[in-house]
C-alpha cells in the first residue's frame, strides 16, 4: 500500500491563452513551479515526441492527456499513436450533456464507451472518462453517471472533483470513492461551488479538497491534475497557489 503523497500535475486547459501566446513559456514556468507533470490539450503546433522531449527535459512528466479525445479523434489509430508516443497507456474520453440528457441518450452513451473500451483494449491502451455535473443529474430518479460506470465495468474515470460536487448538489469525495478502484486520476479545483462563478486556487474555495485525497484508493491513484475552467486572478497565479496549498499540506509531491 502506497503511503507517499502521490505526484501533481496541472491540465494546460488552464493556461490555454498564455500557452496560445508562448507555449514555451507556459511549460517552463510550470515547471519551475514544481509540477512533476502537465496533462496537454493541444500541442500548440508540437509533434508529440516534440512535446514529450520538451516536458521531460524540463524535468516532468506527461500524467495524462486530453488530446486526442477518442470520441472526437478521426481515427482509432491517431489515438493509439499519439498516446504510445507520450508513453502512456490510458486515452481520454468524455460526452456533452445531451449524452445523459434522457435514459435513451444514456444508453446510447453506454453503448459508445463499451466500444471505446473495445476498440482500445487490442491496442494495450484502457479508457479513462472525464466528467462535466451533467452527468450528476437525475434520470428516472439515479445519477446518470451512476448508471455508466455500473453498465461498462472495464472504464476507468478522471474524476472531475468540483464538477462532480454538482454545485453543492453531490459529494464529491463519495463519488469518488464510488468508482476508487478504477480512478487513477483527479481533477482537483477549487470555487464557490455556485454555478457561473469562476475557480479559484485550490485551497481557497468551498471545496473539501483533503476529503478528495481521503477518497482514492492510494493503489490505484496515480495523478492529482490541477485544472481551472476559468479563474478571475491571473491563470498563472492561481496554478502556482494552489501547487503551494496541496504541498505544503502533504497531498500531493512536487519537484520543489
Amino acid at each position: 500500500m502506497s503511503t507517499s503523497p502521490p505526484p501533481v500535475s496541472v491540465q494546460l486547459y488552464s493556461l490555454r491563452e498564455e500557452s496560445a501566446d508562448d507555449f514555451d513559456a507556459v511549460l517552463s514556468k510550470v515547471a519551475l513551479t514544481g509540477y512533476k507533470g502537465v496533462e496537454p490539450f493541444n500541442l500548440f503546433g508540437k509533434t508529440p515526441r516534440e512535446f514529450r522531449n520538451q516536458v521531460e527535459t524540463l524535468g516532468m512528466q506527461i500524467s495524462s492527456s486530453h488530446f486526442p479525445w477518442v470520441n472526437r479523434s478521426d481515427s482509432i489509430s491517431q489515438v493509439v499513436d499519439v498516446i504510445r508516443e507520450f508513453g502512456l497507456t490510458r486515452a481520454a474520453g468524455g460526452f456533452a450533456p445531451a449524452d445523459f440528457a434522457d435514459y435513451d441518450s444514456l444508453q446510447q452513451t453506454i453503448e459508445t464507451t463499451q466500444r471505446m473500451v473495445d476498440d482500445l483494449k487490442p491496442h494495450g491502451i484502457t479508457l479513462f472518462l472525464h466528467n462535466h455535473y451533467w452527468e450528476y443529474n437525475k434520470i428516472n430518479g439515479r445519477t446518470a453517471y451512476h448508471y455508466l460506470q455500473d453498465a461498462v465495468p472495464d472504464v476507468e474515470f478522471q474524476i472531475d472533483t468540483y464538477w462532480a460536487a454538482n454545485f453543492g448538489n453531490n459529494d464529491a469525495a463519495e463519488e469518488i470513492r464510488r468508482v476508487r478502484e478504477r480512478t487513477p486520476l483527479l481533477h482537483v479545483k477549487d470555487g464557490p461551488l455556485r454555478e457561473g462563478e469562476a475557480n479559484v486556487a485550490v485551497g481557497d474555495g468551498a471545496m473539501d479538497v483533503p476529503a478528495l485525497f481521503d477518497a482514492v484508493d492510494p493503489d490505484v491513484f496515480e495523478w492529482a491534475v490541477v485544472e481551472f475552467d476559468k479563474c478571475d486572478t491571473d491563470m498563472m497565479t492561481a496554478v502556482a497557489k494552489s501547487y503551494s496549498y496541496l504541498k505544503n499540506n502533504n497531498l500531493v509531491s512536487g519537484n520543489v
